[in-house]
C-alpha cells in the first residue's frame, strides 16, 4: 500500500496522523528515510576520535573533553573522595528513591543471575556450562542535555549482582570539570569502582582500547547519543558490547476507554529524553476523532512543558497517533516496529501481552506507566533500540558474564564415543582428529571382542 509521511495538517503536533499503515511501512511512517550522509558523517568523526585516542591516550582524552565539552581544566578520573562524599549532598527524597530503586534492581536481577547448568548426556559423559563473572566492564552514563543517575543504577547494580571483578563508570564532566553529583552519587551507592569525567565517542575508545589512566574493558554497556552508539559499534570487534541503545521510543496500544491525556503523558515522557525520541500510539477501535482527542491533550500538557522545544522536536519528526479495528493488525505493527517500550493500556491489555513479540520492554496493568520502569519497577531501563529488539534482549546479569564449558569424558565413555569421531573425521578430511581418539577407538575393539 502507498504510506505518506509528510504530515497531516490536522496531526498538530506530531509527524504523522492517520489509519494504522501498513506493518512493512513501520519505521518509515514514523521515521522517515533515514538520512545517509549524517551517518556517513558521524561514522567518520567517531573513527577520527577512536584513532586520537588509541594514538594518543589521556591527551586525546583532556584535549577532546576540553574542545567538545568545554570544560577549560580536564580531569580524566573523578577522586574516590569525591565520589564517595557525594550521597551526603542528596536531598533525602532523592537518596530514598535512589536507594530503593538499588533494592528492586538487586532483587530483580538476582533472581535472574545464572546459575551453572550441568547435563550428563550418555553414561560417563558430563558437560557443564559454568557463568563466570567477567573481570572489568564499562559502564557509560549519558549526560549534556540532563544527568542520567537512574542509568547509573541500571548498569552498575546487575554488574556488581553477577560479582563483576571491577565496574567503570564514564560520564560526561559538567563545567566543574565532574559529572553531576546526582551521577556521583548514583555510582557511591550503586557500588561503582572507578569513575571517570568523560563523555561521548572518547569514552568509549578509552574503555576499549585503554589508555595510561583509564583501564580497558571487556564489556561496554549503557545508553548514549548516536555518537556514543557508532562508537560502540565501530570497537564492537575488540571489546563485547550490549545492544546498541539509541534514543528513546516507546508505542502505546490503547483499548477505546484509555483516558486520551493518558496517552499524552507517556507519549511527552518519552518525547522529551531527545529531539530524536520516537513517540507514537495505536488507538484501538479508534478513530479520526479519537486520535483528535489525544492530539489536543497533547497539546495542552506540552504547552507549558519544561523540555517543550525537546519533545516537540521530537514529535515533529517520530511523534505518530494512528488507529485500527483490529487487534492482531496492532501487534502486527507493533511487532514489525519493535519498539523499546510498548505500553499496553486498558482492560484488553492481560490478553494482548502473551501475543506481543519484538519490545524491549512491555507494561500492562491499571497503573502502568513506562516511567516506573525508566526507575524503580526493578526491571532494567537499558533496551534495544531501533528495531533491534526483534533479536536484543534488555540489559541484564547475563550481560555480565560468559559461560565457561566444562566437558568430563571417562574411560568407558571415551571407549563408547570414540568410533563415531573417528567417523566423522575422516568424513571431515581430519585424520589427525581420528588420531587423536586412537587409544580409545582399540580399547572399545578389545572390550568388545
Amino acid at each position: 500500500m502507498s504510506v505518506t509521511t509528510k504530515r497531516p495538517p490536522d496531526a498538530g503536533l506530531v509527524r504523522f496522523m492517520g489509519p494504522l499503515p501498513d506493518p512493512a511501512h513501520a519505521r518509515t511512517t514514523l521515521a522517515g528515510p533515514a538520512d545517509a550522509g549524517e551517518a556517513i558523517g558521524i561514522r567518520r568523526d567517531v573513527a577520527r576520535i577512536l584513532q586520537r585516542v588509541a594514538d594518543d591516550g589521556d591527551a586525546a582524552l583532556i584535549a577532546l573533553t576540553r574542545a567538545l565539552d568545554g570544560v577549560s581544566a580536564p580531569m580524566i578520573e573523578v577522586p574516590r573522595s569525591t565520589i564517595d562524599a557525594s550521597p551526603a549532598t542528596l536531598a533525602p527524597d532523592v537518596r530514598a528513591a535512589l536507594e530503593r530503586a538499588i533494592g528492586n534492581l538487586e532483587h530483580v536481577h538476582a533472581a535472574a543471575l545464572p546459575r551453572p547448568i550441568v547435563v550428563h548426556s550418555e553414561p560417563g559423559v558430563v558437560v557443564t556450562l559454568r557463568p563466570d563473572p567477567l573481570a572489568r566492564v564499562g559502564v557509560y552514563a549519558p549526560g549534556g542535555r540532563a544527568a542520567y543517575p537512574s542509568s547509573v543504577l541500571m548498569g552498575v547494580v546487575p554488574a556488581r549482582v553477577a560479582g563483576v571483578g571491577e565496574i567503570v563508570v564514564c560520564s560526561p564532566p559538567g563545567p566543574d570539570g565532574v559529572p553531576s553529583t546526582a551521577v556521583l552519587a548514583a555510582c557511591a551507592l550503586a557500588g561503582a569502582h572507578r569513575v571517570f569525567a568523560l563523555g561521548g565517542a572518547q569514552a568509549i575508545a578509552a574503555l576499549a582500547c585503554g589508555t595510561a589512566t583509564v583501564p580497558a574493558v571487556d564489556r561496554i554497556v549503557g545508553p548514549g547519543n548516536a555518537w556514543v552508539t557508532e562508537a560502540k559499534r565501530q570497537v564492537s570487534a575488540r571489546v563485547a558490547i550490549d545492544a546498541p541503545a539509541g534514543p528513546s521510543e516507546v508505542l502505546v496500544i490503547a483499548d477505546p476507554d484509555v483516558e486520551p491525556a493518558r496517552i499524552a503523558r507517556e507519549l511527552l515522557a518519552q518525547a522529551e529524553h531527545d529531539p530524536d525520541a520516537l513517540a507514537a500510539a495505536i488507538l484501538l477501535d479508534g478513530s479520526a476523532t479519537a486520535a483528535a482527542g489525544v492530539i489536543t491533550a497533547l497539546d495542552a500538557q506540552i504547552r507549558n512543558a519544561p523540555r517543550r522545544a525537546i519533545a516537540a522536536a521530537a514529535l515533529a519528526a517520530r511523534g505518530a497517533v494512528m488507529w485500527t479495528g483490529d487487534d492482531a493488525a496492532a501487534l502486527a505493527f507493533a511487532g514489525a516496529l519493535a519498539p523499546e517500550h510498548l505500553l499496553l493500556a486498558g482492560p484488553r491489555s492481560e490478553a494482548l501481552a502473551p501475543r506481543v513479540r519484538n519490545a524491549g520492554a512491555v507494561f500492562l496493568g491499571a497503573g502502568a506507566s513506562v516511567a516506573f520502569g525508566d526507575y524503580v519497577t526493578g526491571g532494567n531501563h537499558v533496551l534495544p533500540t531501533g528495531g533491534l529488539a526483534r533479536a536484543f534482549s534488555g540489559l541484564s546479569t547475563l550481560d555480565y558474564v560468559r559461560w565457561t564449558s566444562l566437558q568430563s569424558i571417562d574411560a568407558a565413555a571415551a571407549a563408547s564415543l570414540a568410533p563415531a569421531v573417528t567417523s566423522l573425521a575422516l568424513t571431515e578430511g581430519l585424520p589427525a582428529h581420528a588420531a587423536a581418539v586412537a587409544p580409545w577407538l582399540a580399547a572399545g575393539a578389545g572390550v568388545r571382542s
